[in-house]
């Protein structure tokens, strides 16, 4: 009996290795079975960067962060990295070199950038208007006209600001030139700007919000032209947009749209709860620059934006072919401008349609 045991136990043996050696389990599956059930394991985390600039128009951006709206249509397998620029002309830069995912910014740097690249996106709107034109108190300039001879300061070369000032420019007539005959403009950060006027270097700006509003309350200045009335259209114009570059949209469409649905939930939460969203503005404003802002100058901010995910494309064509003009846009004519390909809104028509 002992005998016959050992031999069924040898045969046992056997035929497991045998098995083990054609790849059969104990469970009848195989090794790719296997391997597949392995792959089917829950993965590490990915990440998707957002970029964003440090500034209270891009309010739904902080909002959908603070409320944790992006993690939560992103899924825990999602890490949310967010990333802080200065101004739109790096943060282009860092999304057509792939260093960014998806991000706020304003229009015209994003149809530079396009026009280089054509890697880059338009998805959504997030807040139109936004900005304003200021003057210090004993400049003399109480018009557009009264800018003749003067220095204007924008915050940025080519930035969305400066398409503005010179579209006002043009419409009463005033010319961008290098000597008095006209407005020269010069570059300067708004922080900087309020200071320089204070100490009675600058004459004029078009600074986006809260920067006006705080010149104006700290008796240094005072509005010559409020946002409702800068070009184009009137204050209604895309000021922050949604945008992605292509090999992230082409591979990851869902965390797009999941994006998209952050910005609408943000912008939603701050048309119904305004007091509540100037604290998460102002500390979102902390951890990217160390320092926050007034409640009140939050405030006077966001009521001067139109938050929307609506993207107005005859505007960005108007921006765009004064940035022709002014020479940020090169190779190509005004008359063969066509910017249809730079936005693709099919996502967010998806999300409104609950898709």
């Amino acid at each position: 009996m002992k005998k016959f045991r050992s031999f069924l136990l040898v045969v046992f043996l056997l035929t497991t290795s045998l098995l083990s050696a054609c790849g059969i389990g104990a469970a009848g599956g195989n090794k790719e079975q296997a391997s597949a059930a392995s792959s089917s394991q829950p993965a590490e985390p990915s990440t998707v960067k957002i970029g964003l600039l440090k500034n209270v128009t891009h309010a739904p951006a902080f909002v959908a962060i603070k409320n944790g709206y992006f993690q939560k249509q992103f899924g825990n397998n999602i890490k949310v990295e967010v990333v802080g620029f200065d101004n739109g002309s790096d943060f282009s830069t860092a999304m057509a070199t792939g260093q960014i995912d998806i991000g706020f910014v304003g229009p015209s740097p994003v149809t530079n950038q396009y026009v280089r690249s054509k890697n880059i996106k338009i998805i959504s709107g997030s807040n139109n208007g936004g900005a304003v034109l200021v003057a210090r108190n004993d400049s003399g300039i109480s018009s557009v006209k009264d800018l003749v001879g003067k220095t204007a300061v924008i915050p940025t070369k080519g930035s969305t600001n400066e398409i503005s000032l010179r579209l006002l420019l043009e419409q009463e007539g005033v010319k961008v030139t290098t000597d008095t005959s006209g407005v020269q403009l010069i570059t300067m950060a708004p922080a900087d700007t309020l200071v320089a006027m204070k100490q009675k270097q600058v004459d004029v700006a078009l600074l986006p919000e809260p920067w006006g509003t705080q010149i104006v309350g700290e008796g240094i200045g005072k509005i010559v032209v409020d946002w409702n009335k800068i070009p184009p259209n009137d204050g209604d114009y895309p000021l922050t947009i949604v945008v992605a570059n292509d090999k992230f949209l082409k591979e990851h469409r869902n965390e797009a749209k999941a994006a998209i649905r952050a910005n609408s939930e943000a912008i939603e939460f701050i048309q119904k709860n305004p007091e509540e969203s100037y604290k998460l503005v102002s500390d979102e404003l902390k951890e990217l620059t160390g320092k926050g802002l007034a409640l009140e100058l939050i405030k006077a901010a966001l009521d001067h934006l139109r938050l929307t995910t609506d993207v107005d494309k005859a505007s960005l064509e108007t921006m765009a072919k004064v940035a022709i003009d002014a020479g940020y846009i090169k190779g190509i004519e005004k008359s063969s401008l066509d910017l249809s390909d730079m936005l693709d809104l099919s996502l967010l028509q998806e999300v409104k349609n609950g898709k």
